[in-house]
């Protein structure tokens, strides 16, 4: 039964048997079979991370992306494609076919708000792909990086509503958050179960193991249920950092050399490249070197030519491995006999090439959300491990905006195309028959819902599950697909854009920006316009003369940009943008869930896998960890309590059967509070209580005395002038009685590091803290009118 589709589920629908009072008299009759419409596609929704529109060699760049070029040269190329310019919202809207606000994720998950456009909740009203073409009769899974889970129900206790199960597919194999170690990814689940599959095999890693699980997940949907059309969404890590490849595809790229001419002639090389293929209008201009914010790469030091060219690497190294596992998928479907009628849609990238690894880079990512910056000379000694376990890396910025080109600004920026315009390409051999086209029609991640229920031939629902929908803000792009109509206008003539303050507009041809007031890589805590409806410049460009937005008409044009501003605020208050934020205090807003209004945690057993916002936070406060423990006669070790790992975090462990606490400082320092001698059999009590000591303006990152005592016993005491401010590694987890990821102290012990007595009771309590909404906002106040002092979390950033 093929169904109608405005109301899903449909209703039962009636016997057409016959009932007599004997079966032999009877005749049976099954209720119908729920199924896509006839020859309905398979769907292979790619999206790829933080690739900027200039990285993959399918749009100009250097780096080797085959299995991309394959789709494109099999179907077509799109290179007015854009994205938000930020993770989570990129997603919700890849997935609902509705504007990032309008579905809760105004911003990344971590950021949520209060408000309907900031809570990181999709409402039931806006239905995914998933939930439509489930009950429409596709099987579905979603595969990677899933960044729309609510953080405080990012638990193994859930509720699980909005995790893929409960937003429509059968299946899921990824991880949740923003970002995870491919080597070891602490926050990795198997539909809603943790698992850890790394653990006794080195080697091992996702990007190939998520490939390994989607293959054979087809294989096993065409073995059993040939005629059924499968849905998948299939969202790997890379590129996003850490940049995780293997040596092997390292050491490939390193011998090509892409890299050693610098920043700027890779631009340029680009730039070439990009007006030969066509994927640029032939009338766009490169923008000049932003040498007020980047140096140049002849004005750069030798250790930091040497260092910046091995980012280079093992980030093109991470893209070509990527995207070499994706066509590994891509060639099951093929075996299977499945390609002819299967829908490819590969995004390249959910925002532009990403800029929070500053303009050094970093070995660990998590110091750039905490503040502090490394230079050249004091990241060398991580220059071997660059890609490895060992490090959580990201790249110098002059390569993030080299991979732009030929647009200016970068991820975060929604205001100009560096941070939106993301290549695209869709094959379907059955139907798309202009080979290798180019599509230059302007259009939005939120048409890709709609595009592919149009060419699936599902209706876009009314009600689901009882629920009237909110129709898409999307616009189907079928209409392009044949080449007859590749010069066509545009169906979208309108989308507004906006994160984190940053905005711009673009109706029927013409595009308001505002100006960014700081560089995404600059420091979380520099200033930003307290006022941000007002304190934003704003420039104007008419793209058919200006595509690469170079120069600004706002003064020529004030009518139009008045115009295209009063747009813009009607666009916003249509979709739920208000109220504006740019402040980071939102990472402190108050947010439901298990740990909200607690003080007190108390944990009986051995438990894993919960992530920050459902877990007892530390962060600047004082606090008391208890631990009623049973050591067994042989002698106790294992963790006790942690959270977080390598790259930043705390745990309570017994090394050598002795009580011991490590704070991990960005894997910069590791001090430790130690008892001199080991446990002996029984039961014991231990405490670790740290007094937070305030001092000077800085809501975060202060220092405190720390005290670890052993049956009441005073057994180590130590005072630090600065703790983590922002974060600990956002990929590890709250764990009890174990580790799961990878260790606070690689010295101390290794993962799963499970107690080997038995546990009481570990208890955390919650002191008072330094941080609150008032102070963050008061401190931010402050910084936008004058120079305050800054945060020095674990050491002091270099150079200051």
């Amino acid at each position: 039964m093929t169904l109608p589709g405005l109301q899903l589920p449909a209703p039962s629908a009636p016997f057409v048997g016959r009932i007599l009072p004997d079966t032999v008299d009877s005749t049976p009759a099954w209720p119908p079979q729920v199924m896509p419409p006839a020859a309905a596609p398979n769907v292979l929704l790619i999206l790829t991370d933080d690739v900027g529109f200039a990285a993959p060699s399918t749009f100009g760049g250097v780096i080797p992306t085959p299995t991309l070029d394959e789709v494109a040269n099999e179907g077509l190329r799109y290179t007015t494609f854009h994205t938000t310019a930020l993770c989570s919202p990129t997603r919700a809207a890849l997935l609902t076919g509705r504007n990032h606000h309008q579905v809760g994720f105004g911003d990344i998950s971590e950021l949520s708000s209060g408000y309907p456009g900031y809570n990181a909740i999709i409402p039931p009203e806006t239905a995914t792909l998933g939930a439509i073409l489930r009950q429409n009769g596709y099987a579905t899974a979603w595969f990677g990086k899933n960044h729309n889970v609510p953080p405080w129900e990012a638990s193994t206790v859930g509720p699980f509503t909005n995790w893929p199960g409960g937003l429509g597919f059968d299946y899921f194999y990824g991880f949740v958050g923003g970002d995870t170690s491919q080597w070891q990814p602490g926050n990795l689940f198997r539909n809603t179960t943790p698992i850890h599959p790394y653990d006794g095999h080195p080697g091992w890693n996702l990007t190939t193991a998520m490939a390994d699980d989607a293959i054979d997940y087809i294989r096993r949907n065409v073995e059993i249920a040939p005629t059924r059309p499968w849905f998948i969404h299939y969202a790997p890590g890379g590129t996003h950092a850490p940049h995780h490849p293997t040596k092997a595809w390292v050491d490939k790229i390193e011998q090509m050399h892409l890299f050693d001419e610098g920043w700027e002639n890779l631009r340029d090389r680009i730039f070439a490249n990009q007006k030969k293929l066509g994927v640029i209008p032939a009338n766009a201009e490169l923008p000049t070197w932003p040498a007020d914010m980047l140096k140049r790469w002849n004005d750069l030091t030798d250790v930091e030519k040497k260092l910046f060219i091995r980012q280079a690497n093992v980030y093109a190294a991470y893209l070509a491995y990527t995207d070499h596992e994706i066509g590994r998928v891509i060639e099951e479907v093929k075996r299977l006999g499945q390609f002819d009628n299967t829908l490819i849609i590969y995004i390249s990238g959910d925002n532009g090439s990403s800029a929070e690894g500053s303009v050094n880079g970093t070995p660990n990512e998590v110091m750039y959300f905490n503040g502090v910056a490394l230079n050249a000379e004091e990241q060398m000694p991580w220059y071997d491990a660059w890609g490895t376990d060992q490090t959580y890396n990201h790249m110098a910025v002059g390569w993030t905006w080299a991979f732009d080109t030929p647009y200016r600004w970068t991820k975060q920026v929604a205001s100009h195309f560096g941070g939106t315009r993301n290549g695209m390409a869709i094959s379907w051999p059955a139907k798309i028959k202009d080979h290798g086209g180019i599509r230059e029609q302007f259009h939005h991640v939120i048409d890709i819902a709609p595009t592919i229920l149009d060419l699936v031939g599902v209706p876009q629902p009314n009600f689901v599950n009882g629920i009237a929908q909110r129709p898409m803000d999307g616009v189907s792009m079928a209409y392009t697909l044949p080449a007859q109509n590749k010069a066509l206008p545009s169906t979208r003539k309108t989308q507004y854009f906006e994160i984190l303050g940053n905005r711009a507009i673009y109706n029927d041809g013409w595009i308001a920006s505002t100006t960014p007031p700081v560089p995404p890589w600059a420091t979380i805590t520099d200033a930003r316009p307290s006022d941000v409806m007002n304190g934003y410049a704003w420039e104007l460009y008419k793209l058919a003369d200006d595509p690469t937005q170079l120069h600004d008409l706002a003064k020529a044009e004030p009518a139009k940009l008045k115009a295209m501003q009063e747009l813009f605020i009607m666009e916003g208050q249509r979709n739920q943008v208000f109220p504006l934020n740019n402040s980071i205090a939102a990472m402190i807003a108050p947010r439901p869930g298990p740990a909200a209004g607690r003080s007190r945690f108390v944990y009986t057993g051995p438990s894993c896998c919960t992530q920050a916002n459902a877990a007892p936070s530390i962060l600047n406060r004082s606090f008391r960890i208890t631990a009623d423990i049973t050591v067994p006669a042989d002698g106790g070790s294992g963790v006790l309590v942690t959270q977080g790992g390598r790259f930043a975090g705390w745990g309570l462990y017994l090394k050598d059967g002795k009580p011991t606490f490590t704070m991990n400082l960005l894997n910069l320092k590791r001090p430790k509070w130690q008892a001199a001698q080991a446990l002996a059999a029984g039961r014991h009590t231990l405490v670790f209580d740290f007094a937070l000591v305030q001092q000077g303006e800085v809501p975060f990152g202060h220092g405190g005395t720390g005290v670890l005592t052993v049956d009441g016993t005073e057994a180590a005491k130590l005072t630090l002038p600065h703790t983590t401010p922002f974060t600990f590694a956002w990929d590890e987890t709250f764990d009890v009685g174990q580790d799961t990821g990878t260790p606070v102290d690689d010295a101390d012990y290794q993962v799963p590091a499970l107690f080997t007595g038995k546990i009481g009771s570990i208890a955390v309590d919650l002191g008072d803290g330094s941080v609150s909404l008032e102070s963050m906002n008061a401190w931010m106040k402050a910084a936008s009118s004058r120079d305050v002092e800054r945060p020095a979390p674990g050491v002091a950033p270099a150079g200051k």
